[in-house]
């Protein structure tokens, strides 16, 4: 059927060092899953297929096989101009989400338009079992919430958030650099009070200090907060 002729465009672009590569920063992706297509590639198919028959019958499909059809999917979701549509097939797709590369392109434009209908989502999100949809969720935050519509409870929620996998503690991490870049005086409050877990502290004062947008006097305050994981390991 038609997914099996979006297959056959998948493995006609194909690029084996590019598969090769992905297969190395992708862990927890079973390498035979991995066609190697590039995302420009993916970016130009999803902009095509969006709208027609053919994504419809591919959008339905699900579990892909592949990890560029997951790729694919995100991308082709990316595209989508119904806000209720868009989140609706977005929460269809989230829990097929295995790795933190189809999380991270995953960026609905519907989304920008609809802040206050996908503020109510968020917290499903980063309640989730599975982590990439926490994952996402935290991104949501992260994209769409630390400018003009930010509110610091949306610090507090990311702060409560409390998960063993790397890629969710990361995500907290990184949130917590750009809300240090972008919303100081909210956030340094929950670097001074210790309120995250000793190793997603750490990463944030780490991603933090290397960015361009924190000044050295900001980066110089943070420093003196860094935490002793030893310590804190023994103890717990």
């Amino acid at each position: 059927g038609m997914t099996d002729r979006i297959e056959k465009r998948l493995w006609a672009m194909q690029d084996e060092a590019y598969r090769r590569f992905q297969a190395g920063l992708l862990p927890g992706v079973a390498p035979e899953r991995i066609i190697g297509v590039r995302t420009p590639l993916l970016r130009r198919l999803a902009k095509e297929l969006a709208g027609t028959e053919a994504a419809e019958a591919f959008l339905s499909d699900l579990p892909h096989a592949y990890y560029d059809e997951n790729n694919l999917h995100g991308l082709i979701l990316n595209e989508g101009r119904s806000y209720a549509e868009t989140v609706e097939r977005v929460n269809r797709f989230l829990p097929f989400v295995d790795n933190w590369a189809t999380c991270d392109l995953l960026r609905p434009k519907a989304f920008c338009r609809n802040r206050a209908a996908l503020r109510e989502e968020i917290d499903g999100w980063l309640a989730a079992k599975e982590p990439f949809t926490v994952r996402f969720g935290i991104e949501m935050l992260l994209v769409h919430f630390l400018g003009e519509d930010f509110e610091p409870g949306f610090l507090e929620q990311v702060a409560a958030v409390r998960r063993e996998e790397y890629y969710v503690r990361m995500m907290v991490a990184w949130y917590f650099a750009t809300a240090l870049a972008e919303q100081w005086d909210a956030a340094v409050p929950v670097i001074e009070t210790e309120r995250l877990d000793p190793w997603t502290h750490n990463k944030a004062i780490q991603k933090a200090v290397e960015s361009a947008r924190i000044t050295p006097e900001q980066k110089a305050f943070l420093r003196g907060y860094r935490r002793n994981l030893t310590e804190k390991e023994e103890e717990a």
